[in-house]
């Protein structure tokens, strides 16, 4: 997995025998810096930009194959002995109301280079039918993390924040509440050239500015009905430097950053999940603690902790789910939710690359 954060890659190795997923063994790959910014330049209209998405598409399926031979040498595993490679690949750009996006990565690359079976593209069979095309782990969330007679909800924190609700004796719904951490990790690292705001230090020495806060919050899609989803073609710098004056303290506009993702994560819940009596944290931003007590402030009726404590590690919720994903591939069977996707029917998701 390598998601909007676009910090770096990663891959879980994962037992699916069982009816509950076992993390076999991890490995963290870190973007070098020029790819980041290759990868964040193609989120813009340029010259030459499909040449340019196929050079970092290959680079990309190197860096992949190099995350896998590295957890598989951690882990002792073969390529012989797993199934498949579940890759979401790299967004580039989310425009399902255009009926398109696009994951960056070369499968058939990845196949040859690991000689393990790839799948891949997961996100457009779901767009082709109706639907958004994502968020499309609430299906795993669903299948694993389900109480009979608990409300949970599951909030992954990447770089967009997105919430799985799942009421007893009632259909699973999920969407993207908004940002996470890419606009607070985007003006940090302006700022203070880090990558991201280790336990939100740097947003608890600011100042939350009230009237940017209303503007920033004032941005439709906050209000909008689910299904809905969203991404850096929406919540980049350029949608924050709009909303600025010029004169901000950058600390106080971290401050204000960090209450953007709280206060929007808690007034999806509040209306979208009614009656919500647990929320699970999973992501990076679950560890943002200055994000976290924001928000058992704002959600004093929820019981909030990170999802570790049912089984499955916050910071390998993601590509666990992919792998889960890919086996349902492999076994033709759907794994879009269409309440979740808004999508037509269920759909078998992804494009399988044999090895």
């Amino acid at each position: 997995m390598s998601g909007t954060s676009l910090d770096g890659i990663d891959a879980a190795l994962v037992d699916l025998s069982q009816a509950s997923p076992r993390l076999v063994s991890s490995h963290y790959q870190l973007y070098a810096e020029s790819l980041k910014e290759a990868i964040l330049a193609l989120h813009t209209a340029a010259s030459d930009e499909l040449h340019q998405s196929q050079v970092i598409a290959i680079q990309l399926a190197n860096e992949y194959a190099d995350a896998i031979h590295a957890l598989l040498k951690k882990s002792g595993f073969a390529p012989e002995q797993i199934q498949a490679i579940g890759c979401h690949g790299q967004t580039i750009r989310h425009r399902p109301e255009l009926g398109y996006t696009i994951q960056l990565n070369n499968a058939a690359l990845l196949a040859e280079l690991t000689g393990i079976n790839v799948v891949s593209d997961f996100r457009s069979r779901d767009i082709a039918a109706g639907g958004q095309g994502a968020p499309l782990v609430p299906a795993f969330h669903d299948h694993v993390l389900r109480h009979a007679s608990i409300h949970r909800a599951i909030l992954n924190i990447g770089g967009i924040a997105n919430l799985t609700d799942l009421p007893p004796r009632e259909n699973t719904t999920g969407f993207d509440s908004g940002p996470g951490n890419l606009l607070m990790d985007a003006w940090i690292t302006k700022h203070q050239a880090e990558l991201f705001d280790k336990n939100g230090a740097w947003s608890a020495s600011g100042k939350i500015i009230p009237l940017l806060l209303q503007r920033l919050l004032a941005e439709p899609f906050f209000v909008a009905t689910p299904p809905k989803s969203t991404g850096r073609d929406l919540f980049n710098m350029a949608w924050l430097e709009k909303h600025l004056n010029g004169n901000e303290i950058p600390e106080d506009v971290q401050a204000t950053l960090l209450a953007l993702t709280g206060d929007s994560i808690a007034d999806a819940v509040q209306h979208f999940c009614t009656g919500v009596e647990e929320l699970y944290l999973c992501g990076g931003g679950a560890h943002n603690n200055a994000l976290v007590s924001h928000l058992r402030h704002a959600l004093p009726q929820c019981r909030i902790l990170k999802t570790d404590v049912l089984g499955i590690a916050a910071d390998w919720m993601e590509a666990i789910a992919f792998a889960w994903l890919a086996q349902q591939t492999l076994h033709l069977r759907p794994s879009n939710l269409p309440a979740v996707t808004g999508a037509k029917h269920p759909c078998v998701l992804g494009a399988i690359y044999p090895a």
